[in-house]
């Protein structure tokens, strides 16, 4: 028996709801514990606002979207405004709450936080993977991805459909901050024309002469599928720098709408642009996400009783495991050679200009 806290953290993220579920009803009917739940991530725990969390809280909650605790992407060692941390405060809330673990569901960002939280002895932690970028490192996938891609598919096949009424290139810039794993996925299995992400800066003269090719052989719609991260090769094509918000992440966007303004003026093709963002994060989780989620919610108490603290639950070979968190923080998953290989087979060529 425990007293455990859980938060969620970063963006939000369709499955945070049933991973929280899974820890709430394994922890209190399986290990007997006590569980708090902070309110918006770790500014629930600097301002000292939290819920307790039963089996009867969570009911209804597997297949809403969102998070029912709240979500930041504040920290404790975040400098505020006025010059000062929070990290004080929210030591008091932890002490006075007397807790023996706190699960963290969050992405790179978070993650990094529950590690420093864990070796400075603020509260020992396990992680738990959240992103729909699929970024992080030492596990196959995070939770939210799937249906991320699911989301953008079907936008790609709707697309499709108005794209040949009209003989348009369709631009579709989807989520992936440094990476490109949802632009990828959704671009080959919706069948896109070219897809553009962070990994592998593109050129775009190659692009359009994809277009102008298969336009030459009789096929009057295009889709480009670009990450919001992805950027041309340098003194290829101008773009504006994103400026950077307080948390040090750039405030991306845009990508898209300069594709489209360039691939118009070298091809002479009519060229829209659907930018798909929050979109992505909302709504029901898929089946498969539930699921992963439920494993890692149960994987995550477990652990807090079974010897995994300092830990992030993970998924390798089908089998949820245990990775320290040490392993995880600093490092980013890209986008698998051989998958961006699989893409580009479907290519006419490659959107870097290279064979």
């Amino acid at each position: 028996m425990a007293r455990v806290g859980v938060l969620t953290s970063g963006g939000d993220c369709p499955g945070l709801n049933a991973v929280i579920r899974a820890v709430v009803r394994r922890g209190e009917r399986h290990w007997g514990d006590e569980l708090v739940g902070f309110l918006d991530g770790w500014s629930g725990v600097i301002d000292g606002r939290w819920r307790p969390l039963d089996v009867e809280a969570m009911r209804g909650y597997l297949s809403r979207g969102g998070t029912m605790l709240g979500t930041s992407r504040r920290h404790p060692w975040l400098v505020e405004p006025d010059g000062t941390n929070g990290l004080e405060r929210a030591r008091a809330t932890l002490d006075g709450l007397a807790l023996d673990a706190l699960v963290v569901i969050g992405g790179e960002g978070s993650l990094a936080s529950a590690h420093r939280a864990h070796v400075e002895g603020l509260v020992p932690v396990v992680g738990v993977p959240k992103t729909i970028d699929n970024d992080i490192p030492c596990t196959e996938q995070t939770f939210g991805f799937d249906t991320a891609v699911a989301i953008a598919t079907e936008a790609i096949d709707r697309l499709h459909t108005t794209a040949e009424s009209h003989d348009r290139v369709m631009v579709v810039e989807v989520m992936g901050r440094h990476v490109g794993h949802i632009a990828t996925w959704a671009g080959i299995a919706g069948g896109a024309t070219v897809t553009l992400v962070p990994e592998h800066p593109f050129d775009v003269a190659a692009v359009a002469d994809v277009v102008r090719a298969r336009h030459a052989r009789g096929r009057y719609a295009s889709i480009v599928v670009v990450a919001e991260g992805a950027r041309p090769e340098p003194g290829t094509m101008e773009v504006v720098e994103p400026e950077v918000d307080r948390y040090g992440h750039q405030r991306l966007g845009g990508i898209g709408h300069a594709v489209a303004a360039e691939l118009e003026a070298r091809t002479g093709f009519d060229t829209r642009v659907t930018v798909l963002g929050h979109v992505q994060r909302g709504g029901t989780p898929t089946a498969h996400d539930r699921v992963l989620s439920s494993r890692y919610g149960v994987a995550a108490i477990d652990a807090v009783h079974e010897g995994g603290l300092g830990d992030m639950v993970a998924l390798r070979g089908g089998s949820i495991v245990r990775v320290p968190l040490a392993e995880v923080v600093g490092r980013l998953k890209t986008v698998d050679d051989r998958l961006w290989e699989t893409a580009n087979a479907l290519f006419e060529a490659r959107p870097d200009g290279t064979t």
